[in-house]
């Protein structure tokens, strides 16, 4: 499995300039490539393979102001975007219903403040830098310490006010003593961020505190709009370097949190036995979503994609196996009163008619059909185990239900 270890360049590194220059000659390659593919289709009605734009742009001043394998890799990285335009317009063509809105086509970069990623393989780097741990990428008069032997790739990302250095590194899975008939299932939520309920008899729901990422994304979203009131109106979209700074700090305590919160998660899997994890998500449930104003904000600042992702991607490494499906219904049925679960239908108007239902402040609370309160989370994250699995509680339910206790963080 390839992972990446990330080294953050910023305005005061000495090699921000450095950097800072290349990624604007690799914009001037990208947005001379894209005009040839983009005329050739408005012309021509033809899609430019790689090997089309590769011969076209090396006589190029643009493809001859970067190394080689460095403007062969952003040439492949275009032909991947117009891919994926061309399999997104096919799959919006077919079925609407699966899009946001219709695919477009790729778009340049900024003239002056546009910026494109580097990408630098295995032979663009020196092997005896990387020897003493060092990557040394052609080209560029500059080394980033790694703690990797053997690379695969390195990546330079252009963000807001600096640039993202990834060393992509493959490491081979460990199987970890699991057994994939226990499952837990992962509720995500905000103040909860996660709900952990297992089909394993005695082991107590887990919570996961999402307060922080909360009150750090509210402090945000107040700081900036502070920022904002104070620049001129017809100026009110400019970013300004304060704003960079904070946006910046935002995203590495939010990112930094959520690794934390999923390398505890992998770790209570695997001290517990279990080898399976179900994760309820709904499609489009971001872009659908209507909680209320506050709630929509808090909810949708909260990136559990990338959480998704986070526990996805470590639970592979030690052996346990990960399924994400759709929970509708998960959070209205009772888990005490094995309630049906149906699934979702887009046009469907039949009302369900559940046993209990959510009560307390902000819901927070679930009632039973016999007046027994639960956790509302914990119930949620016990309906998506058996929503996937069925017989997951065939013996009955009553050594499951208990008070959950919160993951240390």
């Amino acid at each position: 499995m390839q992972l990446v270890e990330q080294h953050i360049i910023d305005r005061k590194d000495l090699r921000y300039s450095v950097i800072d220059e290349v990624a604007f000659k690799s914009k001037n390659l990208y947005n001379a490539a894209l005009y040839e593919m983009r005329q050739t289709f408005f012309n021509e009605g033809m899609h430019l393979t790689y090997n089309d734009v590769q011969r076209r742009m090396q006589s190029h001043e643009a493809y001859k102001a970067l190394p080689a394998k460095v403007s062969q890799q952003i040439l492949i990285l275009l032909d991947k975007n117009w891919t994926s335009f061309k399999e997104g317009l096919k799959a919006y063509e077919q079925n609407p219903s699966k899009f946001t809105g219709r695919p477009q086509l790729p778009k340049y970069k900024h003239k002056t403040e546009g910026r494109n990623i580097l990408i630098y393989t295995v032979q663009a780097l020196s092997k005896p830098g990387m020897r003493d741990g060092l990557v040394q990428p052609s080209g560029l008069p500059i080394t980033i310490e790694t703690e990797q032997t053997s690379v695969d790739q390195v990546r330079i990302i252009p963000r807001n006010g600096h640039y993202v250095v990834e060393v992509i590194y493959t490491k081979e899975p460990v199987q970890a003593n699991v057994d994939p008939s226990f499952c837990v299932g992962i509720d995500l939520g905000v103040t909860n961020l996660a709900a952990i309920a297992s089909n394993r008899e005695g082991l107590a729901p887990r919570l996961v505190n999402g307060r922080p990422l909360k009150a750090w994304n509210q402090w945000y979203n107040k700081r900036m709009k502070q920022l904002k009131n104070k620049l001129p109106k017809e100026d009110r979209e400019r970013v300004t370097r304060q704003m960079e700074r904070i946006t910046n700090t935002r995203n590495r305590r939010i990112d930094h949190y959520l690794h934390t919160v999923s390398r505890r998660i992998i770790d209570f899997l695997v001290a517990n036995g279990i080898g399976t994890v179900i994760i309820g998500k709904n499609p489009l449930w971001k872009q659908g979503c209507s909680m209320g104003r506050k709630n929509n904000q808090n909810f949708v600042s909260i990136p559990h994609a990338r959480f998704i992702e986070m526990i996805t991607y470590k639970a592979a490494l030690v052996g346990i196996q990960v399924e994400v499906r759709e929970e509708s219904y998960t959070s209205k049925a009772s888990f005490v009163d094995l309630d049906p679960i149906p699934d979702y239908q887009p046009n469907d108007e039949e009302e369900h008619i559940f046993s209990g239902k959510r009560i307390g402040r902000r819901n927070r609370l679930y009632r039973t059909k016999d007046g027994r309160t639960i956790c509302a989370d914990v119930n949620g994250a016990y309906n998506i185990v058996r929503k996937s699995r069925p017989d997951a509680f065939a013996k009955g339910v009553a050594g499951y239900v208990v008070h959950p206790v919160r993951l240390a963080v």
